[in-house]
């Protein structure tokens, strides 16, 4: 295991301990805007969303100081002719992640639980538990860092199938005990510690283990904890067909669950329930809450440095991935351009999303598209060409495609 802290990243713990939230929020304090910067970040956005393709884009970026800056392009609706804005929300899938971490971490450190405990002292009396692959021996942490040998339900060929018959329902029919009973009886990938499997399971589990714990519907913890304090106001739980100003979501045609093509109806309401993916994601939100979210959690202003360091502790995730590991809650980028860089990536049918720290540059970007159809090629080309701009001050925009 790897111990990534923030004090090795070159910033400074006893300023940032110094600065009040409030400080980089009130008027009085306002960094003063870059014009320049922004209309440079601006254009790319449209040059991006001209080029690839894809329905619209929103973005946002923190810098040093506070200062964060939101745009948008194309459209949030095609066939309603709605344009993309800066309040336009989309599902932010797996960046929920970060948010269901970082509860885990502050619960763990307020009652003195050992993250090395196993998850049976929780989840013991669900009527499932001695069917879970390494029930018994799997830990909190190895929940947390995806290293518990459990596979993924959202892989599993019969939820694909579960999800294709019955996604017209009215309700939610994927309840958690549901998302959990596709994984029951399967022999484990490894034993726990022993290797590193993404799987939305795990994150599923823990969402039981939060709601046991504080005796509070997993919601109600992170409002209390994050979204509230925070002030990320455009942040809510999806998990409900309607959700305001939600950008209609344009999926692939090859999808395994046999979604329509786009996500909502003539009424702007979802057509499929958002609310299958609870602890695994369960987030609808903006670019500027979620670089918000990024730039407070990564700054140490979200969470203690004692729990930010313990979510920053890293495994390598395979021979795949050279110079990529997993904390708790977080994908750690070691080598390669700009890094270090810490953050999370979401998909979900409809919807691509990045959030990335850069902490070298105290530099928080966020942005997401309204459409599945794009490569991690072309997502990743996006997130490093506008780390560039940022960073730069808008004078790097070598990366920007030239649209015709």
């Amino acid at each position: 295991m790897n111990n990534i802290s923030r004090k090795s990243t070159g910033l400074s713990v006893a300023l940032l301990l110094t600065l009040p939230w409030l400080m980089s929020c009130s008027v009085s304090h306002s960094p003063s805007p870059d014009p320049f910067l922004e209309a440079v970040f601006t254009d790319a956005l449209e040059r991006f969303q001209a080029q690839k393709g894809f329905p619209g884009i929103t973005a946002s970026y923190v810098l040093p100081g506070g200062k964060q800056y939101s745009a948008a392009a194309g459209w949030a609706d095609l066939e309603r002719g709605e344009a993309m804005t800066v309040e336009s929300r989309m599902l932010a899938a797996s960046i929920g992640k970060t948010f269901v971490a970082a509860t885990m971490v502050s619960l763990a450190r307020e009652q003195a639980i050992d993250l090395e405990t196993p998850a049976s002292n929780w989840l013991d009396r669900k009527s499932w538990f001695g069917r879970l692959p390494n029930h018994q021996s799997m830990t909190l942490r190895q929940l947390l860092n995806h290293t518990s040998g459990l596979s993924n339900h959202v892989y599993e060929p019969a939820f694909a199938a579960a999800v294709s018959g019955q996604w017209p329902a009215s309700g939610n029919p994927f309840t958690p005990d549901v998302l959990v009973s596709f994984v029951l009886d399967k022999e484990p990938l490894f034993y726990p510690g022993e290797g590193w499997a993404y799987t939305d399971t795990g994150y599923i589990l823990l969402g039981f283990v939060i709601e046991a714990i504080t005796g509070r519907t997993y919601y109600q913890e992170i409002n209390d904890r994050f979204l509230g304090p925070l002030g990320l106001t455009s942040t809510t739980p999806s998990n409900q067909r309607t959700l305001l100003n939600l950008a209609a979501g344009y999926v692939a045609a090859d999808n395994p669950f046999d979604f329509p093509p786009k996500t909502t109806d003539q009424n702007g309401v979802m057509v499929w329930h958002p609310g299958m993916e609870w602890t695994g994601g369960g987030l609808v939100s903006t670019s500027r809450d979620l670089a918000h979210w990024g730039n407070e959690l990564f700054l140490g202003q979200a969470l203690p440095d004692e729990d930010l360091n313990t979510m920053l502790e890293s495994v390598s995730i395979g021979e795949d991935s050279p110079g990529t590991q997993y904390g708790l809650g977080i994908a750690i980028r070691q080598s390669g351009p700009l890094s270090p860089v810490f953050g999370h990536g979401g998909w979900i049918p409809g919807y691509s999303s990045s959030l990335r720290h850069y902490p070298k540059n105290e530099t928080t970007i966020a942005f997401q598209v309204n459409s599945d159809r794009i490569s991690h090629q072309h997502l990743s080309e996006i997130e490093l060409c506008l780390a560039r701009i940022v960073i730069s001050g808008g004078h790097d925009t070598h990366c920007v495609p030239k649209v015709r």
